[in-house]
């Protein structure tokens, strides 16, 4: 199956900067910066069907982007630092490092990465995933159907069966049923879901997350500060708001009281237009975090300095492991195409 999305957007970032494109819009457009956003860091293969592929970068990419990033003149800094110095226009050619989710490979694979060019990283973490109340359904559900040949689970109130014999079948299958998941399923009965569908991974497997005593060496690590990701990684658009303000505070009080040190930056699972808008920056903003940021697609402008808590990030996307790509990203000549025209990306 040939991703199409995938490779326009490849054709795009390969054209905008072999023809130069970038390198002229770079002093207009990439003007305060940006934020790089990571999730897993590892030479491995932990996507059996590709659907999450894109989630993982190889620690030798992440080498020589930090690499590319130093020889090209951008500074390297932590969350504090941007956001300070966005605050006060003085971020122009700053670059922040942020993982999502607190992958145990941004310990054993990435770390060593992170200290040979000595940049800092935020790593928002969820609660929930750290301590294994929570598993990742993206992640459990493509391995669940991966290791069928046909899965018959319930979906809007009656039973589906999925031929999944070849990797094309298993492909369409394992997308029906993350949709759904996320769509469909009430994102407080998403694990039950899984639970009864019998795609929950099994307490012997291999840990996939951070738990507490290496997230609290890691925050006593001068290079690596936590931030909070919500407790159960949730949809907050999905929820009421008194149930999605429990989530983000919570997160940070967890993480307070397992390692001492309260989170200043928030990050909100999934990030996208139908995860959060106005209502959970709102949220954010009131639960005291200094930032917040999105999936949002975009470099940094001087204006963010308004709207610290819906700040957009360039992914380090597994799909997309070439320097020339992200150089393209980097300098701003993408972000209106993919925001319809707008420089300022927020929500």
């Amino acid at each position: 199956m040939i991703d199409a999305r995938t490779t326009a957007r490849k054709l795009l970032l390969a054209g905008a900067w072999w023809s130069g494109a970038s390198a002229i819009a770079a002093p207009f457009l990439a003007r305060a910066g940006a934020i790089l956003m990571l999730h897993r860091i590892t030479a491995h293969d932990v996507s059996p069907l590709g659907l999450n592929s894109h989630l993982a970068v190889t620690p030798d990419f992440l080498d020589r982007l930090l690499a590319d990033l130093k020889k090209r003149g951008a500074s390297i800094v932590s969350m504090d630092e941007l956001t300070e110095s966005l605050s006060k226009g003085r971020s122009r050619g700053a670059v922040a490092l942020t993982a999502d989710d607190g992958w145990l490979d941004n310990l054993t694979e990435g770390l060593p990465v992170i200290e040979a060019h000595r940049a800092p990283m935020t790593i928002y973490v969820a609660p929930g995933l750290t301590d294994g109340s929570v598993a990742p359904w993206w992640e459990v559900v493509e391995e669940f159907v991966a290791a069928r040949d046909s899965v018959t689970v319930p979906m809007d109130g009656k039973p589906v069966t999925f031929d999944c014999r070849t990797v094309e079948q298993s492909k369409r299958a394992a997308a029906a049923l993350c949709r759904h998941v996320a769509t469909a399923v009430p994102e407080r009965e998403q694990q039950a879901y899984l639970r009864d569908i019998g795609a929950l991974p099994d307490p012997a497997d291999p840990r996939r997350f951070l738990n507490w005593d290496e997230l609290r060496g890691l925050s006593a690590h001068p290079l690596i500060s936590l931030g909070a990701h919500t407790v159960g990684h949730v949809n907050l658009k999905r929820m009421d708001a008194e149930d999605a303000s429990d989530e983000i505070k919570e997160s940070a009080a967890i993480i307070e009281r397992e390692t001492g040190i309260g989170p200043k930056h928030f990050a909100y699972p999934y990030g996208f237009p139908a995860a959060v808008g106005a209502r959970e920056v709102g949220l954010a903003a009131q639960a005291g975090f200094r930032s917040a940021v999105t999936t949002r697609h975009g470099v940094l402008h001087p204006d963010h300095a308004l709207h610290m808590h819906s700040l957009p990030r360039i992914s380090v996307n597994g799909n997309f492991q070439r320097l020339s790509y992200m150089r393209a990203m980097l300098s701003g000549v993408v972000t209106p195409l993919a925001n319809r025209g707008k420089r300022l990306v927020t929500v």
